[in-house]
């Protein structure tokens, strides 16, 4: 024998040794467990690894379904290395202090694998932000969906979270992060920001990277509505106050958000072949969504149940008419556009035209004529009343508009125009039907807000005449002193 097969035992004088199959002894050595150096023809071992697979006769290493179980061996540094094979059949290992402990992570990745809930001890080195970029390159929501959780994620997600390994994310500081993030967002916010870090935390949970999701029991701030939150106009107001004070431009859009409980995309989004002056109706069939300050057409509404037919009331034809006189547009473009004959960005609109006209309509804060200018009177979010004094009437409409706070949305007209026909009796499906909802429970519960009409409360609760039986000779009875 040469001097390299005396320092070494081939396959065959390992199974001989060991008392097992050469096939196994050879399974073995192909697949890595046992470290092995080709000379040749011949597979030779170096002297410790026969010494590590004697020691497994002893129960730490056994033939089962094909492969071999895992063993204990010590290191020189005097600690335990524990060998396994993970469920695609590549050799792991993780080192232990004690042998104790060793040999309990190995029953443990066994029975992991027997039941199907494998992790790689190592998966959770992966960190947060890595997979986070994965799993929102998978998503297939809608592009403004997408374009709110992006924001959010690069806002408030990555930035705490990105360079952290899936491992070392535990719920206490998950829940002290969601704590201190709430002090300094809204609720809505710290919701939002919560979800998709659990998303990310669930990703990896199903591609066994971690075994649990520890955010599942993470507390967010409950979002508690507040007066400034939703707002109702009444229709005396829209038409006589609201109307009169957008400019004429943009006076149709406002009217056919109120008067037809459209949302700001299907307003936006209106073309001449979704509009019948001569049947009073329109059609919603497309809608506007805008990304990054950029608007496109989407040919579809928002659900399936936002594919509907509005009827219009008789003041709203009118404006729709007188718009389309003065500022007529092609089949292609939409109804109520820029100046360019592009769809109008939500936005700009807001700034410059919504609040503006609020404030001229007296709906939003306040402008006083005085001696040498205008005083802007507003209040802002901790409810703080300002006052400041501006040379000309616009500056001071424009000033109130950035810095008052709340205020009625675009958005609320909606609100209102279900909140109209439910005070007036109209059945709940039919309302359900021209909001475009999929559930009546989203019409009752979300988006019907009722006015404050104190005096449909009291009818049925008053003594009225008709409630009198004439023909009933008993006298009320006077009450006792």
């Amino acid at each position: 024998m040469n001097t390299v097969q005396s320092l070494t035992y081939s396959v065959d004088e390992v199974a001989a040794l060991l008392g097992i199959a050469r096939g196994v002894a050879y399974e073995s050595v192909r697949n890595g467990e046992i470290p092995a150096t080709r000379v040749g023809r011949r597979w030779l071992i170096p002297p410790p690894v026969p010494r590590l697979a004697r020691r497994s006769r002893t129960g730490h290493t056994s033939r089962t379904g094909g492969g071999v179980m895992g063993f204990v061996d010590k290191t020189p540094e005097g600690r335990y290395r524990a060998y396994f094979r993970d469920p695609s059949g590549k050799q792991r290992s993780k080192t232990f202090r004690i042998k104790k402990d060793a040999t309990a992570f190995l029953a443990e990745m066994e029975t992991s694998k027997t039941r199907g809930a494998y992790v790689s001890p190592h998966a959770g080195r992966t960190l947060f932000g890595d997979h986070a970029e994965k799993w929102m390159a998978a998503w297939n929501t809608e592009i403004t969906t997408a374009a709110r959780d992006l924001s959010i994620m690069r806002t408030h997600v990555l930035p705490q979270w990105g360079p952290v390994p899936l491992g070392k994310i535990d719920d206490l500081g998950l829940q002290a992060w969601v704590t201190e993030l709430g002090k300094r967002r809204s609720r809505a916010t710290v919701a939002e920001a919560l979800r998709l870090t659990s998303g990310v935390l669930r990703s990896a949970v199903r591609n066994r990277l971690i075994p649990f999701n520890p955010a599942d029991e993470i507390r967010a701030p409950r979002t508690r509505t507040r007066d400034t939150d939703e707002r109702i106009i009444s229709r005396a107001d829209l038409r006589h106050r609201l109307l009169p004070a957008v400019p004429p431009r943009h006076r149709g859009i406002v009217a056919v958000a109120a008067g037809a409980g459209l949302r700001w995309g299907e307003a936006a989004g209106l073309r001449l072949d979704a509009v019948d002056l001569q049947a009073a109706r329109l059609l919603v069939i497309r809608t506007v969504v805008e990304v990054g300050g950029h608007t496109s057409f989407k040919p579809f509404p928002k659900s399936a149940a936002g594919r509907r037919t509005i009827p219009l009331p008789s003041w709203l034809v009118p404006i729709i008419r007188t718009h389309l006189a003065l500022w007529p547009t092609e089949d292609n473009a939409p109804i109520f556009a820029n100046e360019v004959g592009a769809p109008l960005r939500r936005t700009l609109f807001r700034t410059r035209i919504w609040r503006p006209a609020l404030v001229r309509a007296g709906l939003l804060g306040d402008v006083v004529r005085v001696d040498g200018g205008f005083d802007a009177v507003w209040t802002d979010a901790h409810g703080r009343k300002h006052t400041e004094r501006l040379r000309t009437e616009s500056a001071a409409v424009h000033h109130v508009a950035r810095h008052q706070a709340g205020g009625l949305r675009f958005h609320d007209l909606r609100h209102s125009y279900a909140t109209w026909l439910v005070d007036d009796g109209v059945p709940p499906n039919m309302v359900q039907r021209v909001m475009g909802h999929e559930r009546s429970s989203t019409t009752l519960d979300l988006y019907t807000r009722r006015t404050d009409n104190s005096v449909r409360i009291l009818q049925p609760l008053d003594d009225l005449a008709d409630d009198e039986d004439p023909d009933d000779p008993t006298e009320p009875v006077p009450a006792p002193a």
